[in-house]
């Protein structure tokens, strides 16, 4: 996506690596709002082929080193809910691609026979803030390719092996130094909250607290309600909702919060895909909302010096003397609840942050890095760096009432779609997405390797 023209293959292109499934791609727009590479897969061997196990990949020349894609499966024979896409960046670029678009498959899309074909899978890519984007410099479009063909500038990988198509020069699909691979060897938590209500005892089971006890943070007389954390299917996937309600005083506020019940997470990567919202789902807005994901341990004493805290906080509606929307990323040394005294560094944006954004924390010895949608936010000082292994939370809790006076009864949604931790490993953006689309690939919902510290 750039300036300079590439001409389509024939449609009867050859030249596929011998495997046992080939691809076929149309375009299905030409246009400069959004890619649409339509694709199929067909079993060519005499056994019959799990989906899952295949992997497909698209290449495409970004517009800019900063751009970053969005991915959405518009209709699927095989069902959007079990089509997976993530980007990465090759290690080696070239004049017509530098990212690549790749496409898995979960368990629930079956199998192929010998001979038969995925049926359509109608795909898309945009870019993040919906600039234009130039397609005729990408390495496996074809603008004249206006119906199914063979195409062997998309490659097929069967079970790890590359058994259809050529990738560009110097970029097997298989070569092990691809920086989107996530490291391996890292014990891990991953969690895609496909629980049935709050109180299913896998939750539990699974190292979380669904918080009911009192205290802060949050309005005075408030409490933590287990029953407004819930969970639906949203995309093809389990959604975890913290619903905070209302009704203008501390005894009718109902706040919400989810936390790994131990301290056992300390350098290393979190991620986590979260929902914020603006508007209330109900009733009159303007609330002073806090909407979160963060790490954290006790505060042994004030301005105890291994007090550790890592936040993301949205504040739709301002708080804190800010007028409106504003999102934080602080890290914490440590700090002084009375008189109040607060060690902690800060990166703050002033806008909009309603919807989905993938959220990207890394500790390592030297920094803590913050990344939103695959895009740098803050790098904070080594002096804020964890002394004590930390719990995982996410919670929606209210500043004060002072937002919204109204005695009227209203809702706010925080929605979480996974949560994940690599621990000593610190992960791109895009090797965070590669290592969350291998384990729904998989079909694992849950796993902890994480050991107890």
């Amino acid at each position: 996506m750039g300036c300079t023209g590439l001409a389509a293959l024939p449609a009867t292109a050859t030249g596929a690596a011998a495997g046992d499934v080939s691809v076929q791609y149309h375009t299905g727009s030409t246009g400069s709002d959004q890619a649409e590479p339509w694709l199929r897969v067909k079993n060519t061997g005499t056994s019959a082929v799990a989906l899952s196990g295949v992997k497909l990949r698209y290449y495409f020349k970004a517009e800019s080193a900063s751009a970053t894609y969005r991915f959405a499966c518009s209709w699927a024979v095989k069902g959007c809910g079990n089509i997976t896409g993530t980007f990465g960046t090759l290690a080696h670029p070239t004049a017509t691609a530098d990212r690549y678009l790749e496409i898995g498959f979960t368990s629930g899309a079956g199998s192929l026979a010998a001979g038969a074909d995925s049926g359509d899978l109608q795909l898309r890519f945009h870019r993040s803030d919906w600039q234009s984007l130039n397609q005729h410099d990408d390495y496996s479009f074809g603008a004249a390719q206006s119906s199914y063909a063979n195409w062997t500038k998309v490659t097929a990988q069967l079970d790890g092996a590359t058994v259809w198509g050529t990738a560009p020069e110097g970029n097997d699909p298989t070569d092990p130094t691809d920086p989107t691979d996530p490291p391996g060897d890292g014990a891990s938590l991953f969690d895609d909250f496909n629980y049935t209500k709050h109180d299913d005892p896998a939750i539990s089971a699974h190292g979380w607290n669904v918080r009911s006890n009192s205290g802060g943070p949050g309005v005075p007389g408030a409490t933590w309600a287990p029953q407004n954390v819930t969970f639906s299917a949203s995309g093809g996937n389990s959604v975890m909702n913290l619903e905070t309600s209302t009704a203008g005083t501390g005894e009718s506020t109902k706040q919400t919060e989810v936390l790994t019940k131990a301290m056992k997470f300390k350098n290393g990567t979190y991620a986590a895909r979260v929902k914020f919202s603006d508007a209330p789902r109900s009733g009159p807005d303007s609330d002073h909302l806090v909407q979160t994901f963060f790490t954290i341990n006790d505060l042994k004493a004030p301005m105890a010096d291994d007090y550790a805290e890592y936040d993301f906080e949205y504040l739709p509606n301002g708080g804190w003397g800010e007028p409106s929307n504003i999102l934080y990323a602080t890290s914490w040394e440590t700090y002084n609840p009375d008189p109040w005294q607060a060690v902690n560094q800060h990166t703050e944006s002033r806008q909009s942050y309603a919807g989905w954004h993938d959220l990207v924390v890394t500790i390592d010895d030297n920094s803590i890095k913050y990344y939103v949608d695959g895009q740098p936010f803050g790098t904070h000082d080594a002096a804020y760096l964890p002394e004590r292994p930390m719990s995982i939370n996410f919670n929606q809790w209210l500043i004060d009432l002072a937002g919204q006076t109204s005695t009227t009864p209203r809702a706010y949604d925080q929605q979480v779609d996974y949560v994940l931790h690599v621990k000593d490993h610190v992960l791109t953006p895009a090797q965070v997405a590669a290592k969350v689309a291998a384990y729904r690939s998989a079909g694992t919902a849950f796993e902890d390797t994480v050991p107890s510290s």
